[in-house]
């Protein structure tokens, strides 16, 4: 028989592949590429067999398995898939399925299932960056999963959206309840919770607008620079994609021959060397800047309205205990969201968000005590 451990350990590896699976198979039904629905179909029965294997190992012990995998975390993916599709979503379950590749190293009974999932992690890193046929070879897999572990830090849409509404909800409510707690009457409250979230949202935008700017204009310096290389000393730059192609596993000739073939078309050189040695996406230079601005603008109006409101339709003792009600289910919510991409449960991730908003909330609220009653 098994022992306490080992059966907590089949169950959370079940629980796993069940969520995997279902995910699989939401975007499977999608999706509207064939190519790209059948990896998903294939991916969602891989993680089915797992699944199988651990179903079976508690069935041996006895123990009847619970559950389909529609825990909170699946349903709340498999909506966000329907609703904003396939997309919205890969970035986040790419870094979940690179973060779990090893969850089966140093489990004896696992058999090739560790494998399967390195194999997995690379498939869906490929259709995160836009792959067309992830399976087309070892080596593109590899260098997609590369690619993606480098920007892995940097986010993802699903990340941000819930990080800004969270930036927010915590600032205004906090502004709120330190203004509540001076004892100043409902309209200030009003007004300041107001004041707060245009002047919070805009100072977001500005950030991000400004962020977004000067990384395009440092990019777009630092290609004109490559460009005008190309041009003074080709000879140059054309050792510098020799060393390239020779780090990506070229010989040494080889090299030098893909080289010499690319320097024929300057602006595939000026591409490949845009790419390769300064990590730039030409198509791209950081994306949209007035798009991010606006983004980040109704983001953190979101997060931010939710302690606002109650003061909309009414006011004193009976407004703050709503403001904090609301605000606590909107930490709550919010926490959940967190929980897709911290690789922690829906409830644990709902609870510390809601703690440590509410300590926040709290600490504003004695120090706007103190002040009020120090100034009056």
């Amino acid at each position: 028989m098994a022992s306490k451990h080992e059966v907590k350990r089949y169950r959370a590896n079940l629980s796993d592949e069940l969520h995997s699976a279902a995910l699989y198979e939401t975007l499977a039904k999608v999706e509207r590429d064939d190519t790209r629905k059948q990896v998903y179909s294939d991916l969602a029965k891989s993680e089915r067999d797992h699944a199988q294997v651990w179903a079976d190992k508690l069935r041996a012990n006895g123990i009847q398995p619970k559950g389909t995998g529609q825990a909170v975390k699946t349903r709340l993916m498999k909506a966000l898939v329907r609703v904003f599709g396939a997309g919205f979503v890969l970035p986040t379950l790419a870094a979940a399925e690179y973060a779990d590749r090893n969850k089966y190293r140093g489990q004896p009974d696992a058999g090739r299932m560790s494998a399967d999932e390195h194999h997995h992690a690379a498939v869906v890193q490929t259709l995160a960056h836009g792959g067309g046929d992830p399976d087309t070879s070892q080596g593109a897999r590899i260098a997609a999963a590369e690619s993606w572990h480098k920007g892995v830090s940097s986010g993802n849409d699903l990340r941000a959206a819930v990080l800004g509404a969270n930036d927010g909800l915590v600032s205004n409510f906090c502004l709120i309840m330190g203004v509540a707690g001076a004892g100043t009457g409902n309209k200030a409250i009003l007004l300041t919770g107001l004041a707060g979230l245009i002047a919070g949202a805009c100072s977001m935008a500005l950030g991000e607008w400004l962020s977004v700017t000067n990384a395009r204009e440092l990019a777009s310096t630092q290609i004109a620079k490559e460009a005008e290389e190309l041009e003074m000393s080709p000879e140059a730059e054309e050792h510098e994609l020799a060393l390239i192609y020779r780090a990506k596993g070229l010989d040494a000739v080889e090299a030098k021959r893909v080289a010499s073939q690319m320097m024929r078309d300057k602006d595939k050189a000026l591409d490949t060397l845009t790419r390769e040695e300064l990590g730039l996406d030409p198509a791209e230079l950081g994306g949209n800047p007035w798009s991010a601005a606006g983004v980040s603008f109704c983001l953190f109006s979101v997060g931010a309205i939710f302690p606002v409101m109650p003061f909309l339709w009414t006011h004193g003792l009976n407004a703050i205990v709503q403001c904090i009600v609301l605000s606590t289910l909107a930490l709550a919510s919010i926490g959940v969201f967190t929980s897709l991409f911290n690789g922690r449960g829906a409830g644990f991730s709902a609870m510390r968000q809601v703690v440590i908003g509410l300590i926040a909330a709290g600490f504003t609220f004695g120090i706007g005590k103190l002040l009020g009653v120090s100034i009056s």
